[in-house]
């Protein structure tokens, strides 16, 4: 299959145009909406904590109601393994990529480029795109990133040993929560108290196929996440000086990187593992990673910054660029990683 037919058969599958003009309209609309003061800057923070604090919630525990197989479980222990890996290696990678600056400024990029907007701009993408297996993989994926965004990232933007109040933000986080919960039951499921249903059995806690009025009220929640974060980065879009930003060498170069650099070292890497079998991927994982790797600055990350006074106005421009970089680049990335999906290099 050469070129042409494989970018033939993307724009033709329809799942795909479909997620890719979504986020693009959607994100749009809530830009529009802000603009014309539909939306204030109140409203828009009241949508961010519904998406974090009940929506994603909600999309991260569905994701898990689901059969095991061996095959999912090795998927999810490998993206786990590479969760970890990667973090650790970009924060010794960043050191290199920002070698020409130094001080404060070299920090606060370092950190923003390890961490992204994974949880409100990564996992609703992956969510309108890959489904629920998508979702389950990046929430399992993602256990790393809340790991080290509250002990390292705290640490090298404060100067200070990890407080109390951070590893508590860490565990008691509604989406962690719930990603722990879906998580137990899913690898347990088996071994959990049986229900039988339609003359199979199933794990009590299995609430998909043992409690489905309470699942259906979650599964709404869920599918409320993508439409609310991108009506929601929309209009964060329209708060913040486009020209201000765009004026900026440094945030040309973070953004560069961020939404580009690492997810392309991210599927080198990954090849590598899985061709040599030392950390076999399948493509939905490869995905997943690629995508929550392709996104923006992470609000605590840049929230770190600001908290503490440093380099707070190059994190601001960094912030806005790398989101408005990431929504034209998010459809690259998918139509990219549908081209290596056809030339069947991960399973």
């Amino acid at each position: 299959m050469n070129f042409g037919q494989i970018f033939s058969s993307i724009i033709s599958n329809n799942s795909i145009v479909g997620a890719i003009s979504s986020s693009i309209l959607i994100i749009l609309f809530g830009f529009y909406l802000r603009k014309k003061e539909v939306l204030t800057s109140s409203t828009s923070k009241t949508l961010s904590d519904v998406i974090l604090s009940a929506s994603l919630p909600a999309l991260a525990f569905n994701a898990f109601m689901q059969d095991i197989n061996k095959n999912s479980l090795e998927q999810g222990l490998n993206l786990l393994i590479w969760g970890f890996a990667i973090y650790i290696i970009l924060i010794f990678l960043t050191k290199i990529l920002y070698i020409q600056y130094k001080g404060e400024k070299k920090a606060v990029l370092e950190v923003l480029t390890i961490f992204g907007s994974t949880t409100f701009f990564g996992i609703p993408i992956i969510a309108a795109v890959y489904g629920e297996i998508g979702v389950m993989y990046a929430s399992i994926f993602n256990i790393a990133y809340r790991v080290f965004l509250y002990s390292y990232g705290y640490i090298k933007m404060s100067g200070v040993k990890v407080e109390k109040k951070n590893i508590t933000q860490m565990f008691l986080n509604p989406i962690v929560l719930a990603t722990f919960l879906g998580m137990f039951i899913w690898v347990f499921q088996n071994s959990l108290p049986q229900v039988t249903v339609a003359g199979k059995e199933f794990a009590f806690l299995r609430i998909d196929k043992t409690a489905f009025w309470l699942f259906r009220p979650m599964t709404y929640l869920a599918a409320l996440s993508s439409p609310l974060a991108w009506i929601s980065i929309g209009a964060k879009l329209a708060d913040i000086s486009l020209k201000e930003a765009f004026s900026s060498k440094d945030s040309w170069i973070y953004s560069f990187i961020k939404v580009l650099a690492v997810p392309a070292i991210n599927i080198v890497a990954l090849y590598i593992l899985n061709v040599t079998n030392i950390l076999p991927i399948s493509f939905i994982g490869l995905a997943t990673v690629v995508i929550m790797m392709a996104t923006p600055t992470a609000t605590v990350a840049a929230a770190y910054a600001i908290k503490f006074d440093k380099e707070s106005l190059m994190t601001s421009n960094c912030s806005l660029l790398s989101t408005v970089f990431s929504v034209i680049c998010m459809p690259l990335w998918i139509v990219i990683l549908e081209v290596i999906k056809s030339l069947e290099i991960f399973g």
